[in-house]
This record gives structure tokens, sequence and C-alpha cells, in this order.
């Protein structure tokens, strides 16, 4: 049996992937969020328009390159011509696409969302959508161009190019790379790369392990989920080189069972990276083997946390440890056990095969590198981008996310999920590093971000978030136990305007506690989007508990749907008809008036109230409400 080389593997990959360059291709995306926005229905209607036409094409299902608002996107590449994005394509264009660019000489720009340009090294880029000016994509740069589930395509694209150069390194060189380099881990807490990778290479003990953690689960955030179903090798490359360092012979992808899109695609990948000899054993005749498997989470905050995620995968109860030791130690079943997130894994192969140098030039002087983030909530382009460690908030808000979305005010912005903090407006310019968040009160985190507008409460966001974390524990902290929900109690006292000002002295002193007293970062993280709208929208709380007024009309308790008398429609019955309690009197011809006892302020009124009268409206206090006019009929003219 002939030995396998990087080199006949890599030219049979180019081979491939020159055939199609010279062929005409269509990739839609097709991650879960262009599903989620009829992916599927596109591809089948390509697919028969296609076939109704005589063509030959290949359809081609990528990831997303991160603009999840544009979804279904679709690019079309023709050898000679300009390679076109489309945005939000539906099966109704798909026919015009066809018959304009696939068989004839027409891109169809007036659909087109941009043309793609690639510069030598860099990533695929859309010149007309200006906020690729402000990315740089490191980990990000095949999603959504590459097929996921074609090992050659990714090869091709130098892909693995970084294991075959690094088992040809000594193990303590690759750990002096990743040093010099500055990679911190992106799982959230930041922690050096190099010094858990050097800590289980000199751990006593075999077997050693690898572990992936892909359990991601804060509300808001979807990097890890899209790098998965884009460009799973990249992670597994990272993964084979980070076994060869500590001395491992197996690794463990631990993702959650709520991404099967994700978890199908690593299958493909294992499957097809053992197929070509780069898992398995003696991976490029050095000797060295390596196989990963896949175990599914069930879901649970609290394993993102590195001790309780081992926990879950030795079948016990998924709660953290006490540490020492550490996990490059004593691991999974008691083993040396290296632990990283999906994007730590992700920059290892680019680190390697470009060098320490070209990583840590970017970024910040305690943050190198680049930090990847999911943008939701109220701006107006909603999806995942990749930018330089320094990039302001500012820049992510307006440069990428392109402002908040209905020409709304920018009130805050939630960064770092539930154990981050909510930034105000006057912090828009802060650099985005670890150190700067976490002196502004918050924190880096796995990259979610959630914006909000001036529709948006601050007290109610931070009862959504601490809600969350109270339900997500698990339970093994007393402080955690039992302070999070006393916490959780007393903001829905003030969202219910029950409380008094004295309570905003014993949620900051419960705070303090439970940050001190947890054993866990879900527990000594949980009270920072209290401190944080504590200390940037104060005024917010004061109105609540002092005035009896939720600002933003958001808490249920502290507003009062009301028709206006002058603006109603007196023939229109939408809001009756709809009106789940029936707490709307008034028939036609009448002022309709709205019974305040029997209302649920649902809401359902407001949505329903045709724009042209906007006779329903939300008021706050109920102090201010108007003596509501009795039902009369309107006078016979």
């Amino acid at each position: 049996m002939s030995k396998i080389t990087f080199q006949n593997i890599s030219g049979k990959a180019k081979s491939e992937w020159e055939a199609l360059q010279n062929s005409v291709y269509i990739l839609v995306g097709a991650a879960t969020c262009g599903r989620a926005a009829g992916a599927l229905d596109v591809i089948e209607a390509f697919e028969k328009e296609l076939s109704r036409q005589g063509l030959e094409a290949s359809i081609i299902q990528v990831g997303c390159i991160g603009l999840c608002h544009a979804e279904p996107l679709v690019i079309i590449s023709k050898p000679g011509s300009m390679r076109v994005a489309y945005a939000n394509v539906d099966p109704d264009t798909v026919r015009r696409l066809v018959e304009g660019y696939v068989a004839g000489d027409d891109p169809c720009l007036e659909l087109a969302l941009g043309t793609l340009e690639a510069e030598a090294g860099e990533a695929a880029y859309i010149p007309e959508v200006s906020r690729f000016e402000h990315e740089r994509r490191l980990i990000l740069g095949r999603c959504g161009y590459l097929d996921p589930e074609n090992i050659h395509h990714y090869i091709a694209d130098g892909g693995y190019g970084g294991l075959d150069k690094a088992l040809k390194m000594p193990p303590d060189a690759i750990v002096e790379e990743l040093r010099k380099c500055g990679l911190r881990g992106r799982g959230g807490a930041g922690f050096p790369a190099h010094r858990k990778w050097e800590s289980c290479l000199k751990a006593k003990g075999l077997p050693k392990y690898v572990i992936c953690n892909a359990d991601e689960g804060d509300p808001g955030a979807f990097m890890d989920r899209v790098i998965l179903e884009s460009d799973p090798h990249q992670v597994i490359e990272g993964m084979i080189i980070a076994g060869y360092v500590v001395g491992a012979e197996k690794g463990y992808i631990y993702v959650r069972a709520e991404y099967p899109l994700a978890i199908e695609r690593i299958e493909i990948a294992l499957r097809q990276a053992r197929d070509v000899g780069l898992l398995g054993d003696d991976i490029l005749g050095s000797g060295f083997g390596f196989d990963i498997d896949i175990t599914a989470g069930a879901g649970a905050f609290v394993s993102g946390e590195a001790t309780a995620l081992v926990a879950a995968m030795e079948g016990r109860r998924s709660e953290p440890r006490i540490r020492p030791p550490r996990l490059a130690e004593a691991g999974l079943w008691s083993q040396p056990t290296l632990l990283n997130n999906v994007k730590t894994f992700a920059y290892v192969p680019g680190i390697i095969e470009r060098g320490a140098d070209w990583f840590g030039s970017i970024g910040t002087e305690g943050s190198r590198g680049t930090a990847v983030f999911t943008l939701a909530g109220k701006v107006a382009n909603p999806g995942l981008t990749e930018v330089p460690m320094g990039t302001t908030l500012r820049q992510l808000v307006y440069d990428i996310g392109g402002g908040i979305a209905k020409d709304k005010q920018f009130k805050g912005v939630q960064i770092g999920g539930p154990s981050g903090g909510c930034l105000p407006e006057s912090l828009l310019d802060v650099p985005i590093d670890y150190d700067s968040l976490r002196e502004a009160g918050s924190m880096m985190g796995s990259g979610g971000m959630i914006v909000m507008d001036e529709d948006n409460c601050t007290v109610d966001a931070a009862r959504f978030f601490l809600d969350f974390s109270t339900r997500e524990s698990c339970g093994k902290c007393t402080m955690c136990r039992l302070g999070t929900p006393q916490m959780l109690h007393i903001l829905e006292d003030i969202t219910a305007g029950r409380a008094s000002m004295s309570d905003l002295d014993l949620v900051l002193t419960l705070a303090e506690d439970v940050k001190a007293g947890s054993l866990c970062g879900l527990g000594r993280t949980a009270p920072n989007p209290v401190l944080t709208t504590l200390r940037y929208f104060r005024d917010e709380y004061e109105a609540h508990i002092r005035d009896k007024c939720c600002p933003a009309k958001v808490c249920t308790e502290l507003i009062v749907y009301h028709i206006l008398p002058d603006r109603c429609d007196r023939a229109c019955e939408h809001c009756v008809l709809t009106c789940p309690t029936e707490a709307i009197k008034g028939g036609k011809g009448e002022v309709k008036v709205i019974d305040q006892e029997k209302c649920s302020k649902c809401g359902t009124c407001l949505e329903v109230c045709p724009p042209e009268y906007d006779a329903v409206v939300k008021l706050s206090p109920v102090s201010a409400l108007p003596a509501p006019e009795p039902a009369k009929r309107r006078s016979k003219k």
C-alpha cells in the first residue's frame, strides 16, 4: 500500500476544484438561517428550472457568509464571468436568474446584492456591501463560499496545510507559536491558549483527550453553529493539531442536540477525513494516530462550563466541580484533557500555516486576532461578523449592522450573552477587547450581541437574562441556587411596580454575594446584566419604583392600552373581533372603549388597528390615562 502524502491528497483536491471552476455552478446558502428563510425551496426551484431548460449546472448547498438578513443568498459563478451574489432569493425569481445569467449573458444586476471579489490570501468579499470594509475574516473566510460537505473544496483552498506543517514540528514549538501569537480562548474567559496546551502536554498519564466545546447556549448566539455548518474541517484540523501537541489519540466534539444540521455536517466531514487518511492511524505517514467522535449534549446551559461538560460526557449530572485539579491534569475519565471552544480550534490551522506574527499583528496589545460576533435584536441587518479586536461597538452596530431598525433611537447593547452586561450609547466608542469590556462591567463572552432600541426596557431586559440564568442554574451552589431567584423576584417586583427604593440596595448586595459565593462562571456572572443596567440605566429603575412607570412602555403591569375617541373609525371592527378577552366594547357606529379590568394587555388591538387610524395607544403611567369616552353612536348627517 502506497504511503498517503499531503501532496497526493491536495493534488486530487485541486484537480476537482479546477474542474468546478471551469463549469457553471450555483451556491445556495443552506445553513440553518438560510433554510429557515426558504433555501430548500429555492434549491428545488433551481433544479426544476435547470431541468426544464435542459441546462447543466452544479447546485451546491453552502453555509452562511454572515448576511443572515439576506438569506436565502445565492451566488452564480460562470467561467470567465463575474461571480454574482443575489439576496433574499425566492422560487419566483429563480426562472429570471436561470434565463438571464445561467443560460444567458444578463447578470440580472437589478436583483443582485453585488459581485464577489477576492484578494490574494484574503477572504472573498462583496465590494458593493460596505460592511466588508470593516471586517477581517480569518475563520469565517470560507463560510458560504465552499461546500462544507466536500473535503476537497477545503483542501483546495489551503485546508489541512497547517496540519501537514504541524506534523513536521516538535510539539513544544507549536505551543511557542501559540504563545507568540497571543491567542486567547474564545469560549468567553479569554484564557491564554498556549498555557492550556502546555499544561496538557506536560501532564503525566495516558490516554489523553481533546474536547471541542460546541455547547453554545447563549440567547442570540449562533457563531459556533454557523462555523460547524459552514466550515467544519477547520475545527477538525485544529483538533488534530491539538491532539498531536498534547499526545492524545482521541477527540470529541460536544455539540448540543438542538443543532441537527451541524451534527450532520460534522459527521460527513469526519467520515471524509478518515477516507482520505487525515484521521485514523499514522496520519500522513507521521506515525501519529488520532480520531474524533461526536457527543450530543442535552442543551443545558451549564454544560458550557468545562468541568460540567466533562461530567455530562461521563454520564453524570452536568454540574461544575472545584478546581484544581484542572482538566489538563484530570479531565475526562480523570485523564489529562485539553478543552477549547469551536473558534479557538478554528484559529489554530491558520496560525501554524501563516505564522504567529501574522495573527499577532491583528488586534490590540492584550487581545490579538479577531472577534466573531452575532448581531441580533433591533439592528437593521442581523447576522454574523468577524472584526479585528479593538473595533468599536459603534462600528459593529452602525457600520456593519446598518444601525437601528426602523430608524429608532439606540438605547443599549447586551454583549456577552446572559453572562455579559448591557452597555449604553455613551460607551459605543469602547473598543471591543477583553480588558476594555471588563472595565465597562461586561465581558467578551462567546460573542453574542443583542442590540436594544428606545422601545426596549433595560429593567425588563435584565429580568429576562436573570430569569434565563436562574432556570439554567444546576443548583449546586447555595448562592446561585437561592441568590439568583431572589434577585429575580426583586426585578419582577420592580417591573410590576411593587418595589421600593430600598430594593435597589438589596439587589446590589445580593449580586455581590452571588458573584463571590458561586463556584462556576454561570453563577459568578449571572448578576452582570443587573449590575450594568443599574450602573448605566438607574433612572429607568427609579421610574419603575418611584413613578410606577415604565418609560419604554414594556412592563405589562405599568402600561395601559387606550383607544383615542377622535381617531377611532366607528365602522371598524378589527380590535373588537381579535381581542382574546372580549375587553373591547362598542359596535358599528360606536366609539370603541377598552374595559381595563378585562384587558390582558396582550397588545393585539394595537397590532390590528389600521395604520391610517392609529387609534390604539400604549400609555404609562396609568395616572396619565384620559377619561374614556362612553360608547355612542355617530350622528347621522
